[in-house]
């Protein structure tokens, strides 16, 4: 297994704790080293400067002068390096040292006789003297005699002197980075535990709710920062969830209740013919057609309570269908023409103009009809239906009873009806059908009193569009919009 897979299967917390321990290595290491590197270059250039501060032209000009370096090579008295502090050799033009005062014999470079032969400036560099030492050496030129001979001098130190305490200065910041690492990783494991804490919290929710499925359960969101905003959402998630299943809940209730009256009526006929047929006793002819009809038109209300909630369950279902370019003035011809059919002894009127809006063609049409049957279902014998569309507003007016205004917050509930229309045939769904299409294409749908005072009731659908289609979009033709059972 890689190291990235390992580091992968850690826990969060743990990987948290190691990468601030990292980082913090990383940074600290980098502060240390750059420390060392100054300190180190610092201590080089007081040594240099020191170096060069060394002048030990005078004495070297005696020893010459007394014909020492006539006879080679000599170590006189440690005076002069023991007042300098350093080693100091005469380095002749020809590479031979003719004099040494200090601890050790430094070796001549090809900087030193080109520095005596007067080819170079004065030079500084790093040798290892005759007894191993590690020396820093300064090179510069001179002259003596009174035929002004050219010769060099270097002077030298030891390294050491700068070696040791930067081997001090080593350990300890090796020490104290150990420290910053180690204290880093603990404080990053308690970082990420505190942090994490709220994780946790929302961890044991989801555990709860997916053992439980308790959707009451509440994580506390106080703050602004990433955690409390998860938490926030999560309580949201768990309350639309909470809230869908209610309706559900409900939804199943209802159609229950729904269902309930016209499948106990509809078994009832039903036995009451098989109990004829099977006493051999038949049925006056007038009864059994009542009973007929009465099955008949029992079968077509639980047909269109079905419709109805199969229609509601897809409105509901997500995602949408795809949207499309629908000419909502066809859609309302086509409606129009069906309510004829039902109504045939009502009188319609109809002023449509031009409106293109984006959005479900089928479940626009289901919307628009549902609209119409309702003013059909509520019009009197001879009553008068008008319908207009104007600047994407379509006004459906009836001459019915019309609506409380105490039943008015209720007209789009579902399976909600009022008590002058629970005689009617009907399940309840239709508005609120037309309800959730509307908010689905970004509209509204409203029922009021007409504006003039009238009888009736004014239903007015409104969804943004325009009075002519887009230019990349083709609109639906007449009948283009797909056709649904009835109700």
């Amino acid at each position: 297994m890689s190291p990235a897979a390992r580091f992968r299967r850690l826990p969060l917390r743990s990987r948290l704790a190691l990468l601030v321990a990292v980082a913090v290595a990383v940074a600290v290491a980098a502060v240390a080293a750059v420390s060392w590197v100054m300190v180190r270059t610092q201590l080089r250039e007081q040594l240099d400067q020191s170096l060069v501060a060394t002048n030990p032209s005078r004495e070297v000009v005696r020893i010459l002068d007394g014909g020492i370096c006539a006879t080679g090579p000599a170590r006189p008295s440690q005076d002069i390096a023991g007042n300098l502090n350093a080693t100091v050799q005469i380095v002749l033009a020809g590479g031979a040292h003719c004099w040494v005062a200090g601890r050790t014999d430094l070796p001549v470079t090809q900087a030193d006789r080109e520095v005596a032969a007067a080819r170079r400036p004065n030079v500084l560099h790093d040798v290892v003297a005759a007894d191993g030492s590690r020396m820093r050496v300064y090179t510069l030129q001179a002259q003596a005699g009174p035929d002004t001979k050219v010769f060099a001098i270097s002077i030298a130190k030891p390294l050491a002197d700068i070696d040791k305490p930067l081997s001090t200065l080593t350990w300890v910041l090796v020490l104290v980075s150990g420290i910053g690492v180690v204290g880093a990783g603990a404080a990053g494991l308690w970082v990420a535990r505190t942090g994490l804490r709220p994780v946790d919290e929302l961890t044991g929710a989801v555990e709860h709710i997916a053992r439980t499925e308790d959707l009451t359960v509440r994580i506390p969101d106080e703050g602004e920062d990433e955690i409390a905003r998860l938490s926030r959402s999560f309580n949201s998630m768990t309350a639309a969830l909470a809230s869908s299943r209610d309706r559900q809940s409900r939804l199943i209730a209802d159609a229950g209740h729904e269902l309930r009256t016209p499948l106990t009526s509809l078994r009832t006929n039903v036995e009451l013919l098989a109990r004829s047929e099977e006493t051999g006793r038949p049925l006056p002819a007038e009864d059994r057609r009542e009973l007929l009809a009465s099955v008949k038109a029992q079968t077509a209300e639980l047909a269109a309570l079905i419709g109805d909630l199969q229609e509601l369950s897809r409105t509901d279902a997500a995602p949408a269908a795809r949207l499309e370019v629908v000419a909502l003035h066809e859609v309302a011809r086509s409606a129009l023409a069906r309510a004829r059919l039902r109504g045939p002894e009502l009188e319609f009127a109809a002023a449509l103009e031009s409106w293109y809006v984006r959005g479900e063609a089928a479940a626009l049409e289901r919307a628009v009809v549902n609209l119409l049957d309702n003013a059909v279902k509520f019009s009197p014998p001879g009553g008068r239906v008008e319908v207009s569309l104007r600047a994407g507003a379509l006004t459906v007016r009836d001459q019915g009873p019309g609506i409380p205004p105490e039943d008015l917050p209720h007209v789009f509930e579902r399976f909600w009806r009022s008590p002058s229309a629970r005689a009617l045939p009907g399940s309840g769904l239709g508005l609120s059908i037309v309800a959730r299409t509307a908010q689905r294409a970004g509209g509204t749908v409203q029922l009021r009193p007409p504006a003039d005072g009238g009888p009736g009731t004014e239903a007015v659908l409104r969804i943004p569009g325009a009075p002519t289609p887009p230019p990349a979009a083709a609109p639906q033709p007449p009948g283009g919009p797909r056709a649904v059972p009835d109700q």
